[in-house]
């Protein structure tokens, strides 16, 4: 028999925190009761400057007022409605709306509820689509090194960050990962570094290895986030897609941090003119207000499955939550938002005052390399020895004293301030930080 006790309303132990250093935290927590516009405030009432759009998806700032009606009246109307064999206006409606910021040639949409889920249905529908097409034997699937595409077994496999892996088996068989696009020679870039392109060279290498009949998509990040602000070298993803395309293999962007304005268009494809076979979504869609994830896909990939009777389910997946209403109307809301303020372009026209201001914190002590594009940054310090990811998490801490959030992978500082951030922001927020990064040991 337990003795365990009730704990009390506002007890911290029995919330098992993700990414999160639980017992650091719950020793000194950092609580936030309220949000709007830039700013979030905490239990002690203070105001921080989100300058990471809360996990890279508040791309519209907080608490904005179409998305919170849109969300209260369908709370009222429709609270649920089940996706399988039945039907609501809103999901098509939305699907349509995405269509209509997506690259040419992007025709359907399939929903999910987070950017893992929207990756692993984008992994299967790639090889029921080989499958569907009689090509059965294209099963494997090609990544990238620091890759991040969530934290389900499939995104883990062709995801490429070790302490994401390396806790849970043996993951996917027929897996395999091209090298990650981070030189040395590009250090300090502004935007798009030159040195790479050669690196999308690789595939070829894999492609012979295996043989291209046995591979059925690669994914990459156009522009890997959460590894720490990888820019593609110019000419890179060009690449790959032509290699993909000559030899039959699908291409997916994973595009759940960079859709939806963040590197000052809809889609980062459009920002790198490659146009891929599947996008992942997540984040920007519903301005993370509800979770929510897709995936968009060609109209080849989509007819391949139209096929046998009418009657007949052609792909066997989904989720209970695909297309939920809420979800919907906040998405509908929140690309409404977008395009009344004009918020996609305004990363654009915000990205060289950005760039400027973010590289100003070149030479500052510890600093090895700052990255940006649109507005997302990067910046890259050196580990202290023997105690790697401390100084940046230290970094990371004072920021959140100093009134700024940042956000912290080993040791290098992300920065994706929501894009309605003004010049002033721009200024406090990389101000505050170069504040702290000069007291740090």
């Amino acid at each position: 028999m337990s003795n365990r006790t009730t704990p009390a309303p506002n007890d911290l132990r029995a919330f098992w925190m993700p990414f999160t250093a639980n017992r650091q935290f719950k020793k000194s927590p950092r609580m936030f009761v309220a949000a709007e516009g830039m700013h979030y405030t905490t239990v002690d009432g203070r105001q921080v400057l989100d300058g990471t759009a809360g996990l890279w998806c508040c791309n519209a700032g907080h608490k904005r007022p179409k998305i919170v009606e849109a969300i209260q009246s369908q709370a009222a109307e429709l609270d649920y409605a089940p996706a399988f064999q039945m039907g609501h206006p809103k999901a098509f409606e939305l699907a349509n709306r995405v269509i209509d910021i997506a690259p040419e040639g992007m025709e359907h949409v399939f929903y999910a509820n987070s950017g893992s889920e929207a990756v692993e249905s984008a992994l299967k529908i790639a090889i029921a689509y080989h499958r569907a097409r009689g090509d059965a034997g294209r099963t494997r699937l090609i990544g990238r090194e620091r890759g991040y595409h969530g934290v389900n077994f499939g995104g883990i496999s062709v995801g490429g960050i070790v302490a994401n892996r390396k806790h849970f088996g043996s993951l996917l068989n027929g897996v395999d990962h091209m090298p990650h696009t981070h030189l040395p020679e590009n250090a300090f870039s502004k935007g798009q570094p030159e040195h790479g392109a050669h690196l999308a060279d690789e595939l070829e290498r894999i492609v012979a290895l295996h043989d291209p009949s046995t591979i059925a998509a690669v994914i990459v990040e156009p522009m890997a986030g959460s590894t720490g602000v990888l820019i593609p070298p110019k000419g890179y993803l060009q690449k790959l897609r032509e290699i993909t395309r000559r030899h039959g293999i699908l291409l997916i962007f994973d595009e759940v941090i960079t859709g939806f304005g963040r590197v000052g268009a809809a889609f980062g494809s459009q920002r790198y003119g490659v146009v891929p076979d599947m996008i992942t979504c997540a984040k920007g869609l519903t301005n993370g207000v509800i979770p929510m994830g897709a995936v968009i896909a060609t109209a080849d990939i989509h007819d391949a499955f139209m096929t046998g009777p009418e009657n007949m389910i052609e792909l066997f997946h989904g989720y209970t939550y695909s297309g939920n209403p809420m979800a919907c109307a906040a998405g509908l809301a929140t690309l409404e938002t977008y395009s009344e303020e004009g918020l996609f372009q305004r990363a654009s026209d915000l990205g060289d005052y950005w760039q400027e201001a973010l590289h100003a914190l070149k030479g500052l002590p510890h600093m090895i390399d700052i990255r940006n594009d649109g507005l997302i940054g990067a910046v890259e310090l050196e580990p202290i020895e023997g105690a790697p990811t401390k100084r940046a998490f230290q970094a990371f801490l004072d920021a959140y004293e100093a009134g700024i959030l940042i956000r912290t992978t080993g040791d290098i500082i992300a920065l994706s301030p929501p894009l309605i951030i003004e010049k002033a922001q721009i200024d406090e927020l990389i101000g505050k930080l170069a504040d702290v990064l000069r007291k740090l040991a």
